[in-house]
């Protein structure tokens, strides 16, 4: 048995159901197999006779399932899931209270893996809502000679035991046995240790071979720690070198040279509506210093909400727009702002207009619906409509040097004469696909500004973008005031309609958020129950604010309908807007001030905070409600640093620490394994893991005398960014 042989090869038997649950699981060889890690460990208890069996204790139980029924309790007649388990020494009723569905997964005769505490009375015992592993078991497997191991193995009879991720079809009793069969084969004893020895030694870290067998079949707590502990070393080590190997190539590229003119720079931000913040002043003097350096800028910008990144990204881009390409004397450099959104991407055309209409310089607009050119030769303060034949003429030639647009700046129809600046808007949404595409489009690599509004707490943005340089954006305008944010019981919610009332009657906006779009099937047992934006904007209507115009806005609507949504919203048609979290990202509405998010509890905090952001687009006193529909303990910690935070930062490390692996910012589409994420919050592990990659990449730049490491990276590279 060899790591690299597909996993159909040693087991045979494999149904197309457990061929497509481990396809699933991205498990296809049986390296992967191995690097199917536990999600966590559960006590063995005593794995016995049903006989055995005493009232009180935690017990590991097989057998078969008879008899799957629901009942209701004889007082409260709440439904109960029952069925009886049976072996060859007697049986043992299961019951689940509250939990009808479960007796819909069984069927009499399916042996099963039964976890749970005994309870009831001497002579009438029962297991109280156990858990069921459903893999079929073979005879030979169960009770006594389950967990025996062979004199030639080189597990451990553990002392309790790995509950892995599962799909529907293969089970965590199905992967135990898996991996107990690879082990007996000795097939982790060929894997390449992709950690460098000297590493290893450093940082106190377990071999590969040992770690896998810690990992799988831990003796103790303290050997699963040091193996988790080993392969989240692993992973974020491998990314850094991916990152620092990106960093070295970055180095070796020319960029075309940008002429920097700090005086015409000063008249240009001089010239803007309002005085720059001491943090942009400092940031646009990052991305300038880069530009007078010989190789591309790669930098990722983080801002809180509101903080004025596009006036960062207006000021560095005047520089590139108004710099000759080498050896001309006519014509200049080009800049490419790339926006995730239509709405987004006409709003920063709307935007870079107002602070070029004194300066002559071109600027257009590409969305997948419209081409725009400003100014207008009729009406020099106006832009006009142009043909995409004309406007992919006008780029080729040089003849507009600013070009913002959607994913369309990345067709393979545009191309561009001399691209000298990529802008990235909202980095979290494009995947590294689409910024190479970006800054491939030019043989020369143009400077890279990467921009997200998105809170990353510092160890996040130091693995996922450690190719990247780090810029914040870490003050907010002067005169604007922080936002009276409030959770508020869904008995009272009256408070924030009288909100409500009072900022409409001043003539402004209101935005109201609703986790779904529709109203859920009450067929289906499992459907999210959440307030959905048609029926609430109905019941608002209906109910409580009877003499306004209210709107609607979700991402099932055409883009017509969408646009014409948001512009009336944008010209004060609209008074509330109810939608999804679609108005999340860069939506600027300086009018709205108060904002409503019906069942807070169901967003991401960073999510919420975003959302909070689209009422903080002008000097008037902005309002935030969270009205969540549950308010259990987490709930309850995660609404008050909600509301307690000083800014996005604070609050995604606060997300970090309390909701952990996996769940950041929808954390699976970095492509990071939960025992990586649960890393980040070590911010030693990933300073360390960086450091020692910088080292090694700069003495071996092609890792020629670490080939597993090589290998290990690839593998980084296709999980990582590719959402």
């Amino acid at each position: 048995m060899n790591p690299t042989d597909p996993i159909e090869k040693h087991f045979p038997r494999l149904k197309t159901d457990q061929k497509r649950a481990l396809g699933k699981l991205s498990i296809r060889t049986i390296r992967d197999l191995l690097y199917h890690f536990p999600a966590r460990y559960e006590a063995a208890g005593p794995t016995g006779t049903i006989a055995g069996a005493s009232l009180g204790t935690d017990v590991t139980l097989y057998g078969t399932i008879r008899k799957p029924d629901v009942r209701k309790t004889w007082k409260s007649r709440r439904p109960v899931a029952e069925a009886w388990l049976e072996d060859a020494s007697g049986k043992i009723k299961m019951m689940w209270f509250s939990q009808p569905y479960i007796a819909k997964t069984l069927h009499d005769g399916m042996v099963v893996k039964a976890t749970g505490r005994v309870g009831g009375k001497t002579g009438s015992l029962y297991l109280a809502n156990p858990e069921i592993d459903r893999t079929p078991i073979s005879p030979e497997d169960v009770h006594d000679t389950l967990f025996a191991v062979s004199p030639s193995s080189t597990l451990q009879a553990p002392s309790f035991f790995p509950v892995y991720p599962e799909s529907k079809g293969v089970s965590s009793l199905w992967l135990y046995h898996a991996m107990k069969r690879v082990f007996e084969n000795r097939a982790h004893e060929a894997l390449s240790d992709p950690i460098p020895e000297n590493v290893r030694a450093q940082y106190h870290l377990p071999t590969l071979t040992t770690a896998l067998v810690w990992m799988h079949a831990p003796r103790n707590r303290e050997d699963a720690e040091a193996a988790k502990k080993r392969f989240a070393f692993e992973e974020v080590f491998a990314l850094q070198v991916t990152m620092a190997m990106n960093r070295a190539e970055a180095a070796r590229e020319k960029a075309l040279p940008v002429t920097v003119d700090r005086k015409a720079l000063a008249d240009f931000i001089a010239s803007f509506p309002f005085p720059p913040t001491k943090a942009q002043a400092r940031v646009i003097e990052d991305i300038v210093a880069d530009f007078e350096k010989p190789h591309p800028m790669t930098r990722l910008l983080e801002g809180d909400v509101g903080s004025g990144k596009t006036a960062v990204a207006a000021a560095t881009a005047y520089l590139v727009a108004t710099s000759r390409p080498p050896n001309r004397q006519a014509g200049t450099l080009q800049v490419a702002y790339m926006c995730p959104t239509e709405i987004l991407a006409k709003q920063h055309f709307s935007t870079f207009i107002s602070y070029f209409k004194d300066h002559p310089i071109k600027i257009g607009l590409l969305t997948g619906h419209e081409c725009r050119k400003f100014p207008s030769k009729i009406h020099r303060e106006e832009s006009t409509h142009i043909s995409k034949a004309q406007f992919r003429k006008w780029v080729a030639n040089g003849e507009i040097p600013i070009v913002i647009g959607t994913h369309a700046l990345i067709e393979k129809t545009l191309k561009f004469e001399n691209l000298a600046y990529a802008i990235i808007d909202e980095q979290h949404r494009f995947g590294t696909v689409h910024r190479k595409k970006l800054v491939r489009k030019d043989a020369i690599a143009p400077h890279l500004l990467s921009m997200t509004a998105t809170p990353i707490p510092r160890t996040l943005a130091l693995t996922i973008y450690g190719d990247l340089d780090l810029s914040l954006l870490d003050e907010m305008p002067v005169g604007r005031k922080p936002i009276a944010t409030e959770v508020i019981a869904p008995d009272a919610r009256e408070k924030a309609y009288e909100r409500v009332r009072a900022e409409l009657a001043a003539g402004r906006q209101a935005y109201v958020i609703c986790p779904r779009i529709d109203e859920p099937d009450p067929a289906k047992e499992f459907a999210l129950q959440a307030k959905s934006v048609k029926a609430e904007a109905e019941r608002l209507k209906r109910n409580v604010f009877q003499d306004v115009n209210i709107g609607i806005l979700h991402s099932k609507m055409k883009p017509a309908e969408k646009e014409e949504s948001m512009n009336r919203f944008l010209s004060g048609k609209t008074d509330i807007l109810v939608a999804t979290s679609v108005v999340e990202v860069g939506v600027n509405v300086p009018n709205a001030t108060v904002i409503l998010i019906e069942g807070a509890e169901r967003f991401g905090l960073s999510q919420l905070h975003q959302l909070r952001g689209r009422v903080i687009r002008s000097t008037h006193q902005a309002y935030c409600f969270a009205l969540p529909e549950s308010y259990g303990p987490a709930t309850k910690d995660r609404m008050k640093a909600f509301t307690t935070a000083k800014n996005g930062f604070e609050l995604a490390e606060y997300d970090l620490a309390l909701r952990g692996a996996g769940e950041l910012s929808g954390g699976k589409q970095w492509g990071i394994s939960d025992i990586a994420m649960e890393a980040l919050k070590n911010v030693k592990m990933v300073e360390a893991a960086r450091k020692e990659a910088a080292l090694l990449v700069a003495s071996d730049p092609e890792l020629k005398n670490h080939p597993a490491l090589l290998a290990r990276t690839a593998r980084a590279k296709e999980s990582v960014h590719m959402e």
